[in-house]
């Protein structure tokens, strides 16, 4: 069976002011309507004179101010003129076809842009290339790393951790033919541990080869089950009885697990609590295995180039 892994206004119009004579507006009387006096009694007409006088003074007054504003409208027009026919020395006069035109200073630069390379970034390792093969698979690896800790609890079951063991030895650590199955494919080592929760007790061994190859094939070749370990709190079971024995691999690791009760009863189908912790071991087992994959792989995505 398989384990499973991993968002302009305008202002105001500007009026005549009241009482505002028109410009010259002297006051005229009807024609023959002029005030006479007796012959040899005439004396001037001394209000009149004021008059004439005052209109005059306004008449030269209105003379001056538009005369002013005359030569106002000149000068701006010749500072207008000068401006438009000198536009070619005005740094921020319009450019020749209309639009407007900044000039560089010499020592500006333009501000560097980035830039991308058109070559796409190599794919990062994949952890199981890591895992498959001893030339690229150099963690180091023991009991105490695949296996740490005192206890092992997955999805709220706590199992404790019984004895661990490590040989070269590989065909010592098989029943029924799996050891001899495990020594012909070419097997380097093996790592056991026991787990125990609830009067059911499970020995997980871990076969490691040098390829991905040979992992497969032991697996595909494999009989009879691993060794119980037993020890540390862990009483003999799965001797003489019927018990869960499973494979599988992954990478060049091919790992087998064996679960049954401690006081011998046999296993049958109906046993979901041994089914349960073979199902956990072995996802346990897959999932370590497998972190060695990505922890390897994720240090050669950050190593410096030629490492």
């Amino acid at each position: 069976m398989s384990f499973g892994g991993p968002q302009w206004p305008q202002g105001p119009q500007q009026g005549q002011q009241q009482g505002q004579q028109p410009f010259g507006g002297q006051q005229q009387q009807p024609f023959g309507q002029q005030q006479q006096q007796p012959f040899g009694t005439q004396t001037p007409d001394w209000g009149a004179l004021a008059d004439a006088s005052a209109n005059r003074a306004r008449r030269k007054r209105w003379l001056t101010i538009g005369g002013g504003a005359l030569a106002t409208l000149v000068v701006g027009a010749i500072v207008a003129t000068a401006v438009v026919a000198g536009g070619d020395d005005d740094p921020t006069a319009n450019g020749k076809n209309g639009g407007p035109t900044t000039a560089a200073s010499p020592t500006d630069s333009p501000e560097p842009q980035p830039s991308f390379s058109s070559v796409a970034p190599p794919p990062p390792p994949n952890p199981k290339d890591f895992i498959s093969n001893e030339a690229k698979d150099k963690a180091p690896i023991s009991p105490d790393t695949l296996f740490p800790g005192k206890k092992l609890t997955m999805s709220g079951r706590a199992y404790q951790k019984g004895a661990t063991a490590s040989t070269t030895d590989c065909a010592s650590v098989g029943q029924g033919g799996l050891g001899e199955i495990l020594k012909r494919n070419g097997c380097d080592r093996v790592i056991r541990a026991t787990y125990v929760k609830d009067g059911v007790a499970i020995t997980v061994g871990v076969a490691i080869f040098s390829t991905e190859a040979e992992a497969l094939k032991a697996k595909a070749q494999a009989k009879g089950g691993i060794a119980p370990l037993t020890g540390k709190g862990v009483a003999e079971f799965c001797r003489a009885t019927v018990c869960l024995r499973r494979a599988n691999a992954v990478g060049r690791y091919a790992y087998f697990t064996q679960a049954g009760f401690t006081g011998g009863k046999k296993v049958t189908t109906k046993d979901a609590a041994v089914f349960k912790a073979s199902d956990d071991l072995g996802n346990f087992t897959f999932n370590q295995i497998y972190a060695r994959g990505r922890t390897q792989a994720s240090a050669a995505a950050t190593a410096p180039a030629g490492q």
